[in-house]
């Protein structure tokens, strides 16, 4: 072999090297920056975040969990005001501000701007409608009310004669909205996680706990195929269960979001948490037994509607709306 052949040899060898070389540094760049853009929070974490957010026009609050500033807008009694348990990528934010949250550590804080289309909707001319007034509860025929109609959801603006003029926009539609949040801290605690979604759903506070249970399980096995003389065979097994327990409260019982999807908050807790069942346990004092059999005693005593009609207002539930809903 010539000189210049081995030379050519050489040459083109170099060339493959450093071909290799650059290949594996891109490779190296790339897999850095993957690495750079998934710290911090990221789709599926827990989080509890404080946030303030008010319409850009004018101020108004939206909603808080300060209750400092609730106080100050004169609504410190309409709830409990506490940074709340969030689970990034399930929807429970504005798109806006999960993606200004995303990437962001425990302690960090930020300020979104949403527009009126993500938050509430533009405002729509054509769902102002006029109605029939005899659709609207009389005590309920002011302009302001906030009235249901045929299971919609409106503004009465104007109520004249035997018409009624209703906004059915919702009452920030056409507003941009401005979120101020801070990430107070990343959820571990399987109970705190299962704590925070029930208040997010149903925003009541409720006695829980964990507990790992055996249970009993029945399975039906098919026999072999090519045994033509086998039946199906029952079999009970003894398995383990992580139990979330829930006592019940006559506030839960009335609440109309557990009346009408318990299956699905279960179902969203579990998916999400290391829960495999969960189990709501109504729990009976005797001396509260003793005082209403005496008031049963006495021609009912007049206190059990009393405690009903307590009930329902502290569950925030209106008693004509769930016998029409029922």
């Amino acid at each position: 072999m010539s000189d210049s052949s081995e030379e050519v040899e050489e040459e083109a060898t170099e060339d493959v090297e450093e071909e290799v070389e650059e290949t594996e540094a891109e490779t190296e760049a790339t897999e850095t920056e993957a690495e750079e853009e998934s710290t911090g929070l990221q789709e599926g974490d827990f989080i509890r975040l404080a946030y303030t957010a008010r319409t850009v026009e004018g101020g108004q609050l939206v909603d808080t969990t300060d209750p400092d500033v609730a106080e100050e807008e004169g609504v410190g009694d309409q709830g409990t005001f506490e940074p709340r348990v969030i689970v990034l990528g399930s929807g429970h934010l504005f798109e806006s501000v999960e993606e200004a949250v995303i990437g962001k550590e425990a302690g960090e804080s930020g300020s979104v701007s949403i527009p009126a289309a993500e938050a509430f909707g533009e405002y729509d001319e054509s769902q102002v409608e006029t109605v029939a007034a005899n659709k609207i509860e009389e005590d309920d025929r002011y302009p302001g009310a906030r009235i249901q109609i045929d299971g919609r959801q409106g503004t009465l603006e104007t109520i004249i004669g035997g018409r009624a003029r209703v906004d059915f926009n919702h009452p920030l539609a056409g507003e941009d909205i401005e979120y101020d949040f801070e990430v107070v801290e990343v959820v571990d605690d399987q109970l705190e996680r299962a704590e925070g979604l029930l208040n997010m759903f149903l925003d009541m506070d409720l006695e829980m706990r964990i507990q790992d249970d055996e249970v009993e399980e029945t399975s039906v096995e098919q026999p072999d195929e090519d045994d033509e003389d086998a039946e199906p065979e029952t079999v009970t097994e003894t398995v383990e269960k992580r139990t979330l327990y829930v006592e019940a409260t006559p506030q839960l019982s009335m609440n109309q979001q557990w009346m009408f999807q318990k299956q699905q908050i279960a179902q969203e807790i579990i998916d999400k948490t290391d829960i495999d069942r969960i189990v709501v346990e109504e729990v009976l004092d005797g001396g509260g037994m003793m005082g209403g059999m005496g008031g049963m005693m006495g021609g009912m005593g007049g206190g059990g509607e009393a405690d009903i009609e307590e009930a329902l207002e502290e569950a925030d539930i209106d008693a004509d709306e769930i016998a029409e809903d029922l």
